[in-house]
């Protein structure tokens, strides 16, 4: 029977299992983070877990500038457009990310006080986080290069033992530390630093190319132009838990971000089936028959919707038993931010049209404004209303990132003179104004648990009784 199975897994496509073992290695990733995440909201205080979510949250914005998010955009296709040099481009470009360091290190050093003022971190912190962004970035260059030669076996031999060591290394130091914030990220980025150091320094020996005027003008001409849209996103993700900090404290910045962290567990779902969807979806639109599409996309909103009015409709049992009672008064935050994910989605499906064209403008003239409005409402809001108001603030920059991205799809198919029927959008609205008046009535009766109770029982009985259709319509879009 063994021997059976293991024939069966080597008859597989070397393509198939590494597509495998990569979705898989998502998944451990993002799961050990889930649940791990109890054990450390037990042993912080909201404050310190606001430690830990202020820092994360720089460093998602300082990323962009230290290393231009150079393992993406670009390096898909510089993989195949030097297909036979990626070792030289990746230690080509490692070297422009050691020069962008090298300049965020001499602007901040002689200004570390005013600095670490602002970002509200010490400076030994600040320079963990500057070795951790080259460590991380090093591990994406290099698994980068493996997925496009089917190389998967050290990729998860690396993502297991960073995923596993990070959690318990922080834990001891945690347990073992007075500043226990402060301990939780040392622990997770000291793993991240050694490997990926070791990893980085191993991808500049074996590509021995430190400067190629072609390599640089090509990844720095490919990302530069992309440095608004990246920022864009992340001022969707982590701009409110920095304002949030800033108005009020970072205990507050720690319960937003525990409960926007659970609002958006199911992210990850959400980023799967987009991925494979693409695919299917392209197809369409190369054979012109993008009109299949409007049914499956419906599909798919709706069961999307249903697994995140779970997560809405659970949102306060979900939260004592994953962060603790202490975390129970950001339950608020979960409605609009799990909602936003179903906008999200939305979002992505007009903005795959735009990318099966090739046409990136309007998309980020269309994150900029949203995230500016993002910024501009924290403003507002955050000071009159509290760290829930975020949650409100995203929600509806996500509507307005979504409604931009349907009319940016719109022109671009008008300039194609192509027909716009992909998508049913008469629908897709029906769909999100149904979630929603669902969704708020849930928030009004978190306080009256068992009248919530029983709507449950009932939606999953009606469920039970009629599980055969939807499993019909889940088998469908399993097998696009």
């Amino acid at each position: 029977m063994l021997s059976k199975k293991l024939t069966r897994f080597k008859d597989i496509p070397v393509e198939a299992k590494a597509s495998t073992a990569y979705a898989l290695c998502s998944i451990l990733q993002n799961c050990l983070a889930f649940i791990t995440m109890p054990i450390f909201a037990r042993l912080l205080t909201t404050e310190e877990f606001g430690d830990y979510t202020i820092y994360a949250s720089w460093m998602a914005v300082l990323i962009i500038f230290v290393t231009l998010n150079l393992p993406y955009g670009s390096f898909s296709t510089a993989m195949v457009k030097f297909e036979d040099k990626r070792d030289m481009y990746i230690s080509s470009v490692e070297t422009i990310c050691i020069f962008l360091a090298s300049i965020f290190l001499l602007i901040y050093w002689p200004f570390r006080g005013l600095w670490n003022k602002l970002f509200e971190l010490p400076t030994y912190l600040m320079l963990i986080m500057f070795l951790e962004m080259l460590g991380n970035t090093g591990i994406l260059f290099w698994s980068g290069k493996k997925m496009f030669e089917y190389k998967y076996k050290g990729v998860v031999a690396v993502t297991v033992l960073v995923s596993v060591i990070s959690p318990v290394l922080a834990y001891v130091m945690v347990i073992n530390s007075d500043e226990k914030g402060y301990a939780r990220i040392v622990g997770y980025a000291i793993v991240k630093i050694i490997i990926g150091g070791i990893i980085y320094l191993a991808n500049l020996v074996k590509g021995k190319k430190f400067f190629d005027k072609e390599f640089w003008t090509y990844a720095l001409s490919f990302n530069l132009p992309l440095v608004f849209y990246y920022l864009s996103q992340v001022v969707f993700n982590q701009s409110d838990r920095i304002m949030i900090s800033h108005y009020i404290d970072k205990s507050a910045a720690g319960l937003y971000g525990a409960a926007y962290t659970l609002a958006i567990v199911l992210n990850f779902v959400l980023t799967a089936v987009n991925n494979s969807y693409v695919p299917w979806f392209f197809g369409k639109l190369k054979e012109n028959k993008q009109k299949d599409n409007r049914s499956i996309s419906c599909m798919i909103a709706i069961l999307m919707a249903i697994l995140l009015s779970g997560v809405i409709w659970l949102a306060p049992e979900i939260i004592r038993i994953m962060a603790g009672k202490k975390f129970l008064s950001a339950v608020g935050v979960v409605p609009p931010v799990a909602m936003s994910l179903l906008l999200l989605f939305y979002a992505q499906l007009f903005i795959n049209v735009e990318f099966f064209y090739e046409k990136k403008g309007l998309l980020v003239i269309a994150s900029i404004f949203s995230a500016a409005v993002n910024i501009v409402l924290n403003a507002i809001f955050i000071p009159l209303c509290g760290y829930v108001a975020a949650g409100y603030t995203t929600l509806f920059s996500y509507l307005i990132f979504a409604v931009a991205n349907y009319f940016a799809m719109k022109k671009v198919l008008e300039e194609k003179k192509i027909e716009n029927n992909a998508y049913n959008i008469k629908i897709l609205i029906l769909i999100f104004v149904v979630f929603s008046i669902i969704s708020f009535v849930a928030a009004l009766l978190y306080d009256f648990h068992l009248v919530r109770y029983a709507v449950i029982a009932v939606v999953l009985i009606i469920i039970a009784i009629n599980y055969k259709t939807v499993l019909k319509y889940v088998n469908i879009v399993r097998n696009m």
